[in-house]
């Protein structure tokens, strides 16, 4: 008997998702020159022909079509990069590469090409799917956050999950619009974690290209939407990945027409990215973002983003990794307040239009938990975050009046790691236990994404309920005795308690505490104050340190080496190599 019959015991797997409805999915990749010009293209975008993106939204009762394998062509490639990325040697990388075919068993668990559910029959009033947009994180994937895209989308949303091309991602493959039997391979670039003016130009430029291709998904999901025939008809997974029919049935049926109704989200890097792009989005024509020589992202007027980017706009962020926004050369738009807090919206929705999920080792680091502070309050260019900054001065009319603006939301649970935020954290426990002390991967998805729900229920998104559960403490599918179909009606449609400002005291008082709490600025100790010379000090060193929990892999002799520019690593591969290399993954 050979071993490949012993490996589906061994095989990790993701826990079924928990909302009411099937999940399906799609994959599609797009010629840019199909799309046209939502913003200048950046200089280093050179080797970027395509975007490419994941789709993930429920899907109708009857769905039973295959499922979708975790591990992106060329299989081979991906373990390598994989295990890279995780910190296995390059040797130990490329002999764990020739033997994918157990990791080829890991199934997401969605529907390819299923029948989209049709938004009548979910009860949504709005007759059209609330829409997501989420940005992963270094070495992430359109494939890495399938457990956050898939639980959204069980709950009643179409997720947009993008691959950035700008060399965070582990690998990606560029299919060649002009010649079908060549693609480009863009492997992982590594980037030191210091303070210095060149670490932060390179990591401007992978920004600058994150925000390009997030505007050009913009105008991608716009006229898909419209049923537009040139985009839909231009998707290089087209016929033998996606059928036509696949992408015709999101036509008419996405809410992404009335400003301020997208959503945004994003993981680490991702959630970086999230910001800069609204806050580009937002204040393209304020005066110190117009005279801006070389500004991150500056999209046309008539785009897509544009017209949808308000101060409604709900947004998500999942242990935001705030080193890349931090560079002088971008303090014109740091300084500026995220659009829920824009100073001239007559009523701002303020902080209940924004969520920041940390782990906790995310919790502890001190410095980006002051940066994530300033960046989520009104006013960022201050040093010290204080409750005045969420007081809005009366009018002429209303003379010694003051608004109260709302703060943020800030969710955490206790015992979770960086890496629990994604799938690795769910397909990979052992490992993300023993190196990053992470606890039962499960209930911190689960809680956070009780936390997601709660918080676009507050901002007016129609969602499905929390499964009742969700709701138990150290509750698993082996061992809830409820209602294995998770039916509509299975749970509560307000779960007001995930999102409850709780002190510590109180919090550890409770026995039946679930070990998470949301916080204001000031009950979490987030306050901001003049940096000096030792706290600089202190803060490259815990920049330096969290490189691991971030990017496990790094090692200095794996860094690029300093320049103003990024050079990216982009090498040539034909199909038949790509077949050629993934001939022995399929089970």
């Amino acid at each position: 008997m050979g071993l490949s019959s012993y490996l589906p015991s061994i095989v990790p797997a993701f826990p079924e998702y928990t909302g009411p409805y099937k999940v399906g999915a799609i994959d599609i990749e797009i010629p840019i020159s199909e799309i046209g010009s939502v913003s200048a293209t950046p200089n280093e975008a050179d080797h970027i022909h395509t975007i490419q993106f994941r789709v993930y939204y429920p899907a109708t009762p009857d769905t039973n079509n295959e499922g979708i394998t975790w591990l992106p062509p060329p299989q081979r490639l991906a373990v390598w990069a994989y295990s890279q990325f995780l910190g296995l040697s390059s040797r130990v990388a490329s002999v764990l590469s020739f033997l994918p075919r157990h990791l080829h068993y890991i199934k997401i668990p969605v529907h390819a090409n299923a029948t989209l559910l049709p938004p009548q029959s979910a009860g949504n009033p709005q007759a059209r799917w609330p829409t997501v947009l989420f940005s992963h994180g270094l070495g992430g994937s359109r494939n890495a956050y399938s457990h956050v895209a898939g639980s959204l989308a069980s709950h009643g949303m179409v997720v947009f999950c993008p691959e950035h091309r700008d060399a965070s991602a582990a690998i990606s493959v560029i299919r060649d619009p002009k010649d079908p039997k060549l693609s480009h391979i863009v492997r992982c670039l590594r980037i030191e974690h210091v303070h210095t003016p060149e670490v932060w130009a390179r990591r401007e430029t992978q920004i600058r290209i994150r925000a390009w291709e997030i505007g050009l998904l913009m105008e991608a999901i716009h006229r898909i939407d419209l049923g537009d025939n040139d985009i839909i008809k231009a998707n290089l997974c087209t016929p033998s990945l996606t059928p036509l029919s696949a992408l015709y049935q999101f036509t008419g049926r996405l809410d992404v027409h009335e400003p301020g109704k997208m959503i945004f989200g994003g993981h680490s890097f991702g959630a970086a990215t999230v910001v800069q792009v609204v806050k580009s989005t937002y204040y393209v024509d304020h005066p110190n973002i117009a005279k801006w020589d070389n500004p991150l992202f500056r999209p046309v007027e008539d785009s897509a983003i544009r017209r949808q980017v308000t101060e409604n706009t709900p947004t998500f962020l999942l242990d935001m990794w705030c080193f890349p926004i931090l560079s002088a050369a971008s303090a014109p738009l740091f300084n500026l307040p995220l659009p829920a807090y824009s100073p001239t919206a007559a009523s701002p929705v303020g902080g209940n239009g924004i969520l920041a999920i940390e782990s906790e080792a995310f919790y502890k680091w001190k410095e980006n938990m002051h940066s994530t502070a300033r960046i989520v309050s009104p006013d960022p260019s201050a040093k010290t975050v204080s409750q005045a900054a969420f007081e809005r001065p009366g009018t002429k009319k209303k003379k010694g009046s003051a608004t109260k603006l709302s703060e943020p939301s800030l969710f955490y649970v206790q015992n979770s790691a960086h890496l629990n935020q994604s799938d690795f954290g769910v397909l990979f426990p052992w490992a993300v236990k023993k190196i990053f002390k992470g606890e039962q991967p499960e209930r911190i998805l689960r809680l956070n994404m009780r936390a997601v729900l709660q918080f676009l229920r507050e901002n007016g998104v129609s969602v499905a309920r929390t499964w009742y559960g969700d709701l138990v403490e150290g509750g698993t599918e082996e061992n809830i005795e409820l209602n294995k179909e998770k039916g509509v009606n299975d749970g509560i449609h307000e779960d007001k308690a995930i999102l409850e400002k709780r002190s510590t005291a109180e919090k550890e008082g409770d026995a039946q505490d679930e070990k998470k709490g949301e916080k204001t600025a000031g009950e979490a100790g987030l306050q901001s104050g003049e940096t000096t010379a030792q706290e600089a000090e202190e803060a490259e060193r815990d920049e330096e340190e969290m490189e691991r929990e971030m990017e496990p892999g790094m090692k200095h002799d794996d860094v690029a080496e300093p320049a103003t520019a990024a050079t990216f690593p982009s090498e040539g591969i034909t199909r038949n190599a790509r077949a050629e290399v993934d001939e022995h993954t399929t089970p």
